[in-house]
C-alpha cells in the first residue's frame, strides 16, 4: 500500500547527489592495496638519511611498487608498473645506502623514484629485457658526489650490462655480451662488476659463467666458468646470486637437494656441503639470506624447508683465504617459518620467525639475543588451516650487545601482510584482496531465513500468516537467553548510536551483508560490508600448484550459501556465508542448474545457447557474427532485477509502457579490419535480435564497456581522431518502450500473454549519445529491493583511478533536443539535451582517493528500498552504501534518539507535575466565579 507513496518521494528527489558531505570517509571503504610483496624486492629502507626513521618498500607480484608506514601500515606511496605482455616477476627493486631514492625496474624500463614521496626523478628505457638491476655502492671519481648509479642486465637481441648515472639517468657505459649465453643476474663487490650468464651444454645442462668488469670503463678485466653443468640442469635450483655484500657469492644446489655449492664471485673456486637429512620429507625449498652492504660481515644463513618443518645454516667466508666454512645450525622447528637478514654497522643479525615465537640470532654466534613469544596474529582462517609465515624483512635496534627491538614485515600463508613487534603483531593489510577474480553479496543465513518468512506470511491468506506468526515467536523464545544478554548493548545502540552499528545477525537495514571474493591464489575471504577492515573468514578453497590458475565465479548466493564454480569441468564449491564452512549437505558438484536455464558458451567464434537442465541436447540457438567479427562481451540483464512499474509516468498522466522482459542481454561485437564496434540486444530464449547498431573508426585498443538494466541499456566506446574531429569518448544510452505513443502498448495491445518463442515484439528504441572526458573500462547499474528507487549509472574510469556515479536523469534519452523542456516535462525532471557530459565533482564515489585497477563493479540492494551496496574491485578494493533518491526511509546520522527521548521524558515529567496545578487552578477558578 506504500508503495505510491514511496514512488512519489523517489521522483521529487531524483537530482539529490549521491553522498552527503557527513557520509564521506564513513559508509565508504577503500582498501589501497599493492599486491602480494615479493621477498626479493621488499625491504626496510630510510627515505632521508639524515633520520632513523624507516618505511617499507616493496615491489610486488601485481607490479606495483610502493612505501608503507611500518608504525600503522599506511601507503605512503605506490607507483603501477604493469604493462602489457610484462610479468612483474621480472621486476626488481634497490636502494643504496644512505640515499633518498629507490630504482626500479619491469620490461624495458627503469625508473628511479623519490624514496619519501615516491616523486620520479628519472626513467630509460634499455635496448632489451631487464634480467637484473644493483646499485652500485662503490664509490669513484665517475660518480656525481653522494649518488649512486645503477647497473642493469638486459637481454634479447643486444644483451648487455649497464651503468646509469644515479642523478641524471643517462647511460655511461655499455658493455655488449656477445658470447651467444643467457644473461642471469648482475652482482659487485667494492671493485668490481660481475656479469653472470648461463651457457647450455649440449646434454642440456647448465655452466655458470662469469664475466668480471671494470667498474669505471665497462671493459671486461676476466671471464672464466664455474664446474656446475654436472648439478644443474635447470635454474631452479640456483638459490643466490649475492650483490653488493662485502663478498657477493654464487649458491647452488643438485637436483636432488643434497649438496650445497657456493662460489665467491671473483673466485674459481666452488665449496660443497653436504645437506644433511633431518627424516625421511624431501627438502622442498632451499632460499638464502645474506646482507646487501659492502661494509657489513661476510656471514649468510641457508634456509631450508620440507612440507612439515623447516632449520637453518649459517656460514661464514674468510675474506682472506676466500674460503667458506659453516658456523653454526639453528635447530629444527616443526611447521613453516621465515628468516631475515639486518644490519647495524657491520654486524649482521638473522630474525627467525616461526609458529610460536620470534627470535633474533648475531651471524656470529648462535646466543639468542633476542625471544618473544608470539602471540595470536587475528587471522580468521578456517578450521584446519593456519596462518603461517612465508617471508619477512627484519629491522632490529641493537643496544649493548643485545637487541632491545626487532619489527618484522611477514607475508603469510593466507596471503595477508603483516607487521610484528617483539612478538605481537601491529597491522595487517590483506593484500591477497589485490588479485581478486569474482565477488558476490551474500546475506548471512539467519537473516535470509528471517527475510523467507516475513517472504512466507506475505504471500499467505491472513489466517494462515497469523498461525505461522504465532508459531515463529514461539520458536523465537527459545532465543530468550542470548537476547537478554545482549539486551544492554542494544540499548546503548539505540541511545547512543544507530541500528546501522548493529553486527551481520542484528542487520535490520541490510548493511551488513557478506561479501564474498574469491582470489587468484585459490582463497575465499569474506568481508562484512558495513564494516570491511575486519575480515569474516578466510579459506583455501582450491590448492593450486605453481603457474595454475583456476578461474572462479561465484553463481549464487541463496540462503546463506555460496555456490563457487571454478575449472574445465565447471565444478561446484559451497560455503557458509557467516563461517566459510562447507554445509552438511553441500558436497563437490558438476554444475546442473534449474530447468529453463540458458548457459552461454564460445565455440569457434559463435555465440552458443544451450538450454540446461533438461535431457534436450545441443544448443537452442547461435549467433554468428559477420564476417571478420568477432565477439567481445554478452551482458545478460540481471536475474534480480525489480521493477516499481510497467510503464513510465509523463508529466501529463499518461503512461509510455517499458519494453519489459526478462530475457534480454547486451551483445557487443568488434571488427578489427574495419575498426567497428556493434551492439545487438538479444532475446536469449530465442535467440532473435531485437535492436542492433554499430559505430565506426572505433579506438579498439580503448575499453569498450556495456551494461544493461530493467529496460535500458548503455555502452562506452572511444573514436579514433579524424580530419574532422579529434580524438573522444562517447557514453551511449537507449530505453526501449513497447510503443512511443503514450498509452498504446503497441503490437502487445490486447494480447493477455507473450512468449519469446513466438516472434517477440520488437522493442522501440529510444537513443541518445553523449561526449564524457575519459573512456570507461566498466559499467554497473544501482539495484535497491523493489526497484523504486531511481538507478545511477556506475562508471570506472581507468585513466583518473575513480568511480562516479552519473544520475538516471541526466542520460534520459527522452531528454528534448533542440528545444526547452515543457512544463510537463520539466515536471518528469527532463532537461534540455547537450552532446556533453562533464562529470560532476559530486558524482565521485571515491573522493580524493585513487582507486586502482578496478575491473568489476557488483551491487545489490540493502533491506531499506532507499539504498544500495556498492562493492568495486580488481587491484584495490572500494565499497559504499549510494542512495540516489535520497534515504527516504531512514533517519540521518545526525538524528539524535538520545536527546528526542530525554525530551519526551521531560514532557512527560512535565505533564505528571503540572496537571494537578492546572486541574487546582480550574477547581479553584469555578469557586471564584460561584
Amino acid at each position: 500500500m506504500h508503495l505510491p507513496l514511496l514512488g512519489a518521494v523517489a521522483l521529487l528527489l531524483h537530482s539529490t547527489t549521491a553522498v552527503f558531505a557527513d557520509e564521506a570517509w564513513t559508509i565508504d571503504y577503500h582498501y589501497a592495496l599493492l599486491g602480494a610483496p615479493k621477498e626479493e624486492t621488499t625491504f626496510f629502507h630510510q627515505p632521508n638519511p639524515s633520520s632513523r626513521a624507516s618505511l617499507i618498500y616493496t615491489l610486488s607480484e601485481e607490479g606495483v611498487v610502493g612505501a608503507v608506514n611500518p608504525r600503522d601500515g599506511a601507503l605512503v606511496w605506490r607507483q603501477s608498473l604493469r604493462s602489457a605482455g610484462i610479468s612483474s616477476n621480472a621486476g626488481f627493486l634497490r636502494a643504496g645506502e644512505g640515499q633518498d631514492v629507490v630504482v626500479g625496474g619491469i620490461g624495458n624500463k627503469t625508473t628511479a623514484w623519490s624514496a619519501a614521496d615516491g616523486r620520479l626523478v628519472w626513467t630509460i628505457d634499455t635496448p632489451g629485457r631487464i634480467e637484473d638491476l644493483e646499485i652500485l655502492e662503490l664509490q669513484d671519481a665517475s660518480q656525481t658526489p653522494g649518488v649512486k648509479d645503477t647497473v642493469v642486465l638486459t637481454s634479447g637481441n643486444s644483451p648487455s650490462i649497464l651503468r646509469v648515472d644515479g642523478a641524471s639517468g643517462t647511460t655511461k657505459w655499455t658493455h655488449s655480451i656477445d658470447s651467444g649465453d643467457i644473461p642471469y643476474q648482475v652482482s659487485a663487490s667494492a671493485t668490481e662488476i660481475f656479469g653472470i650468464v648461463l651457457h647450455k651444454t649440449l646434454l642440456g645442462n647448465i655452466k655458470i659463467k662469469v664475466i668480471s668488469l671494470d667498474p669505471v670503463t665497462g671493459r671486461k678485466n676476466d671471464e672464466y666458468t664455474l664446474s656446475s653443468d654436472s648439478e644443474l640442469a635447470s635454474t631452479d635450483t640456483i638459490i643466490s646470486v649475492g650483490a653488493n655484500s662485502a663478498s657477493p657469492i654464487i649458491a647452488w644446489t643438485d637436483a636432488a637437494r643434497s649438496v650445497l655449492k657456493v662460489n665467491i664471485i671473483g673466485s674459481k673456486a666452488v665449496a660443497s656441503f653436504n645437506i644433511e637429512k633431518h627424516n625421511e620429507h624431501a627438502i622442498t625449498n632451499v632460499r638464502l639470506h645474506a646482507p646487501f652492504h659492502t661494509n657489513s660481515l661476510a656471514h649468510f644463513l641457508v634456509h631450508y624447508e620440507t612440507d612439515i618443518s623447516h632449520w637453518g645454516e649459517v656460514y661464514h667466508i674468510d675474506l682472506k683465504k676466500s674460503k667458506v666454512e659453516k658456523a653454526y645450525s639453528l635447530p629444527k622447528i616443526s611447521g613453516k617459518g621465515a628468516f631475515s637478514t639486518s644490519t647495524s654497522d657491520a654486524n649482521v643479525y638473522f630474525t627467525r620467525i616461526s609458529r610460536g615465537q620470534v627470535m633474533t640470532v648475531s651471524s656470529a654466534s648462535h646466543g639468542s639475543l633476542g625471544r618473544w613469544p608470539l602471540a595470536d596474529l587475528g587471522i580468521p582462517v578456517a578450521k584446519g588451516e593456519e596462518a603461517e609465515p612465508v617471508h619477512a624483512v627484519s629491522e632490529v635496534s641493537v643496544k649493548d650487545d643485545s637487541v632491545s627491538a626487532v619489527r618484522s614485515a611477514v607475508f603469510l600463508s593466507t596471503g595477508d601482510w603483516i607487521l610484528i613487534r617483539e612478538g605481537s603483531p601491529v597491522w595487517q593489510r590483506p593484500e591477497l584482496l589485490a588479485t581478486t577474480q569474482s565477488a558476490i553479496f551474500a546475506s548471512p543465513p539467519e537473516v535470509e531465513a528471517f527475510a523467507h518468512e516475513l517472504e512466507v506470511e506475505a504471500h499467505s491468506n491472513p489466517i494462515s500468516a497469523y498461525i505461522h506468526r504465532v508459531k515463529r515467536h514461539i520458536q523465537d523464545w527459545q532465543r530468550l537467553p542470548a537476547v537478554l544478554s545482549s539486551l544492554p548493548q542494544k540499548v546503548r545502540n539505540q541511545l547512543f548510536g544507530t541500528t546501522a552499528d548493529s553486527g551481520l545477525t542484528g542487520d535490520v537495514f541490510g548493511f551488513h551483508k557478506v561479501i564474498a571474493c574469491a582470489t587468484k591464489n585459490g582463497r575465499v575471504v569474506a568481508l562484512d560490508a558495513a564494516n570491511p577492515y575486519k575480515i569474516l573468514w578466510s579459506k583455501q578453497a582450491v590448492e593450486l600448484k605453481p603457474g595454475e590458475s583456476w578461474d572462479p565465479t561465484f553463481k549464487s548466493a541463496s540462503d546463506g550459501v555460496l555456490v563457487l564454480e571454478h575449472g574445465v569441468g565447471l565444478q561446484q564449491l559451497q560455503f557458509d556465508a557467516s563461517t566459510g564452512e562447507v554445509p552438511s549437505s553441500a558436497a563437490v558438484l558438476v554444475v546442473n542448474p534449474s530447468v529453463g536455464t540458458v548457459r552461454f558458451s564460445l565455440h569457434d567464434g559463435e555465440l552458443e545457447a544451450n538450454k540446461v537442465g533438461s535431457a534436450a541436447s545441443g544448443a537452442i540457438w547461435r549467433f554468428i557474427p559477420g564476417t571478420g567479427e568477432r565477439i567481445l562481451s554478452l551482458v545478460p540483464r540481471p536475474v534480480n532485477d525489480p521493477v516499481a512499474s510497467i510503464g513510465k509516468v509523463l508529466g501529463d498522466r499518461r503512461v509510455l509502457y517499458k519494453y519489459l522482459s526478462p530475457n534480454l542481454a547486451l551483445l557487443a561485437t568488434v571488427n578489427d579490419q574495419t575498426q567497428t564496434v556493434s551492439f545487438y540486444v538479444l532475446d536469449t530464449v530465442s535467440g532473435a535480435t531485437l535492436y542492433a547498431d554499430s559505430h565506426s573508426n572505433v579506438d579498439l585498443q580503448a575499453p569498450i564497456s556495456s551494461t544493461l538494466s530493467e529496460n535500458w541499456f548503455a555502452y562506452s566506446y572511444t573514436v579514433e581522431a579524424s580530419d574532422d574531429s579529434p580524438k573522444g569518448h562517447y557514453l551511449v544510452v537507449g530505453e526501449m518502450f513497447e510503443s512511443l505513443v503514450p498509452n498504446d502498448r503497441g503490437p502487445l495491445t490486447g494480447k493477455v500473454n507473450s512468449s519469446s518463442l513466438q516472434a517477440p515484439a520488437e522493442p522501440f528504441v529510444m537513443l541518445r549519445s553523449y561526449q564524457i572526458p575519459e573512456s570507461i573500462s566498466k559499467l554497473a547499474v544501482t539495484q535497491t529491493r523493489q526497484g523504486i528507487t531511481s538507478r545511477q549509472l556506475l562508471a570506472v574510469l581507468s585513466d583518473s583511478s575513480a568511480i562516479v556515479g552519473i544520475p538516471y536523469g541526466i542520460l534520459d534519452p527522452r531528454r528534448p533536443v533542440g528545444r526547452d523542456p515543457t512544463k510537463d516535462e520539466q515536471g518528469e525532471g527532463l532537461m534540455r539535451y547537450t552532446p556533453t557530459i562533464e562529470f560532476d565533482p559530486k558524482w565521485y564515489l571515491n573522493h580524493q582517493r585513487e582507486v586502482l585497477g578496478i575491473s568489476n563493479i557488483i551491487t545489490s540492494p540493502a533491506l531499506i528500498e532507499s539504498t544500495s551496496l556498492v562493492f568495486a574491485y580488481g587491484h584495490d578494493v572500494f565499497g559504499t552504501r549510494l542512495s540516489p533518491s535520497f534515504s527516504f526511509d531512514i533517519l540521518g546520522k545526525d538524528f539524535n534518539k538520545f536527546q528526542m527521548l530525554a525530551t519526551v521524558a521531560a514532557l512527560a515529567v512535565a505533564t505528571f507535575v503540572v496537571g494537578p496545578l492546572v486541574t487546582r487552578k480550574q477547581v479553584n477558578a469555578r469557586w471564584q466565579f460561584a
